[in-house]
């Protein structure tokens, strides 16, 4: 064959695949055209990972006997978890919910108290503190980073303020150093909601080694992963007994996990305490001694193509990625997310918006959580019976009496959310993302056309 016909067939085909394009760009998959991914043909990445490795561990538990209770796999994890963090110590619980009440009552919390929290987050960081029957006080979140307002902490503070919930979130890490900076000035306890930021890392500490306690979800969807489950950290020897005796039925420690570091609680006067019964089974410790070794690594390809994805984001019109501080390291991002400015579509709402992104690319495209003054799975007046204490607690328990004005732009109009596993993929998985934005942009006026119609 010439080398002429050789150039006349590569030109055929950069010819056709031009038109593929185009044919592909001119038409959104809302509105019946061709999606950008083929998603039975080149599905994402799946969640959870896990191989032999996982099976292996399983099966030693489940022929060893020792299904729970302090078993040796979750006395390995809670070692090794620890470790990673760069705190004292670790204790696995049954998920992250029950956390974050065992930290608020280890921190000696109750009724007539008020915990500052911020007001975009899941519902169970509040609703912890119904548990534990304090006050949950809702602020505001910036606007760049979507976490906790350390201005609208300190406005929040009162003669009952007793603790500062901070919730690293959607991949970003709240601002610790004035978090800190005003818990030192008030006395307040500070328990960092982690359950978004395992291995998340700012100025050299991780999540979880900064406030009095750090608190860690297990659940199916996130970071690390074994089902359901839970950790707490702190490098508090005191309230390390606490919260290991709270998860453990009021037991307090096992003397040799107690003594060997120094705590001074075991052996004194009452050694046990009112309770119940938090603990995982040692099949959970088997998966998640596995999740930690792969977490790095994974952490690693997050953060790579989160800073690439992040760095297209930034030049195209209507977007704008979330404001990363420059000491942090990315890759604990649960789950990825950037800002939507539909003024520059067009008009067209967020809403629009993410439904005809998840046509182009075949996964979930959602909006952050619902701000909690507004959130249908944060109703504590539906309980009465439980939450009823007095007219003052109900009253100050209400979630309407707070604004929320960022939130609620938030989740109204700019959040856009992808699942973590997204960014598990190649290069070429984030210049598929940014190509469905670009496809959205360029016919947002057909997409609009559709919505008046409808």
């Amino acid at each position: 064959m010439q080398q002429s016909d050789n150039y006349a067939i590569l030109t055929l085909l950069r010819f056709i695949q031009h038109e593929e394009r185009n044919e592909i760009m001119s038409k959104l998959a809302i509105n019946g055209g061709r999606p950008l991914r083929n998603v039975k043909a080149n599905p994402w990445p799946r969640w959870p990972v896990w191989d032999k490795k996982e099976e292996k561990g399983l099966l030693e538990v489940l022929k060893s006997g020792v299904w729970s209770y302090n078993g040796p796999k979750e006395k390995q994890f809670n070692k090794t978890f620890a470790k990673f963090i760069g705190a004292e110590y670790a204790i696995s619980a049954a998920n992250g919910t029950v956390t974050l009440q065992l930290a608020l009552e280890a921190c000696g919390i109750g009724l007539g108290d008020e915990v500052i929290v911020p007001g975009l987050t899941w519902q169970a960081t509040a609703a912890s503190v119904l548990d534990v029957n304090a006050a949950a006080v809702l602020v505001d979140v910036k606007p760049d980073n979507w976490c906790i307002d350390p201005t609208e902490v300190e406005k929040a503070i009162t003669p009952r303020t007793k603790a500062i919930i901070p919730v690293h979130l959607y991949g970003c890490f709240t601002d610790m150093d004035a978090i800190m900076a005003i818990a030192r000035k008030h006395n307040l306890r500070v328990i960092e909601d982690c359950a978004h930021k395992h291995g998340g890392e700012r100025n050299g500490k991780k999540a979880g080694s900064i406030g009095d306690v750090g608190s860690f979800s297990f659940q199916l969807s996130k970071l690390m992963t074994a089902g359901e489950g839970g950790a707490l950290t702190t490098s508090d020897p005191e309230l390390f007994e606490k919260l290991d005796a709270l998860r453990n039925c009021g037991r307090r420690p096992e003397k040799e996990e107690s003594a060997d570091k120094g705590a001074g609680l075991y052996g004194s006067e009452g050694d046990f305490i009112q309770s119940g019964n938090y603990r995982i089974t040692d099949f959970q410790a088997a998966l998640l001694i596995e999740s930690l070794k792969r977490l790095p690594e994974h952490n690693r390809i997050r953060g790579k193509n989160a800073k690439y994805l992040n760095s297209l984001l930034a030049e195209r019109p209507g977007v704008q990625p979330m404001k990363n501080d420059k000491t942090e390291v990315l890759g604990a991002c649960y789950n990825f997310s950037f800002r939507y400015n539909k003024d520059e579509f067009k008009g067209l709402d967020v809403a629009k918006f993410r439904e005809a992104l998840a046509k182009e690319l075949g996964c979930s495209v959602e909006a952050s959580y619902e701000p909690l003054n507004a959130c249908s799975l944060y109703t504590p007046h539906t309980k009465p019976q439980r939450h009823k204490l007095s007219e003052e607690y109900w009253q100050a328990i209400d979630p309407a009496r707070f604004e929320l004005p960022v939130c609620h732009r938030i989740y109204k109009e700019e959040s856009v959310c992808f699942h973590h596993s997204v960014l598990m993929g190649p290069k070429a998985d984030m210049d598929l993302i940014v190509n469905a934005i670009e496809k959205i942009y360029d016919n947002a006026e057909e997409l609009l056309e559709t919505v008046r119609q409808s």
